[in-house]
């Protein structure tokens, strides 16, 4: 008996210890004047990069419809993601003149572009497909300078432009008698 108690404290002394074990190799002791946590950089925003912060979205998460039983009944998985256009400071003033011009339908009343999802019944997977229909609006308003076609797609009209011509020329002409 007293060596099944001895045991037990042994156990709870172990399982104790065990919670404040931390290895040689921890990044706490590897790095001990370090900060775990990743900054945060806005890029330069010239030209849009894809990058959104979004800490700078308001993004709220209800009950969707459609198919899915039970589970779509009680849990939120539509996903709204919005930010306010005119102070959005991750995106140049080009592009947010675009966005007001060329979306102006997607934008209310208040200035907040909404992009909503409710493709799945996740609501991570919805969250994630709607910062890329986002994204993807942002990169459509871009303009693109128009670029005509290479000098290699030039040369090789040229080439068969003229040997269309040469073929019509060595031809033989049957209509003469």
């Amino acid at each position: 008996m007293i060596g099944l108690k001895n045991l037990g404290l042994v156990t709870t002394t172990f399982s104790r210890n065990l919670s404040n074990f931390k290895s040689a190799l921890s990044l706490s002791n590897l790095y001990p004047n370090s900060s775990f946590t990743t900054p945060v950089k806005i890029p330069d925003n010239e030209k849009f990069n894809g990058f959104i912060p979004i800490d700078k979205l308001q993004i709220s998460y209800s009950k969707s419809t459609g198919p899915g039983g039970q589970h779509i009944n009680t849990t939120n998985t539509k996903v709204d993601v919005r930010f306010h256009v005119e102070s959005a400071e991750w995106l140049s003033h080009e592009i947010r003149e675009s966005i007001l011009q060329k979306l102006k339908n997607r934008i209310n009343k208040d200035g907040f572009l909404i992009v909503r999802s409710d493709k799945t019944r996740s609501q991570i997977y919805n969250q994630a497909d709607a910062m890329t229909v986002l994204r993807e609006l942002i990169r459509s308003v871009i303009d693109k300078p128009a670029t005509g076609p290479s000098q290699e797609t030039i040369h090789l009209l040229r080439l068969s432009k003229d040997s269309t011509a040469n073929m019509t020329m060595i031809r033989p002409d049957f209509s003469r008698p």
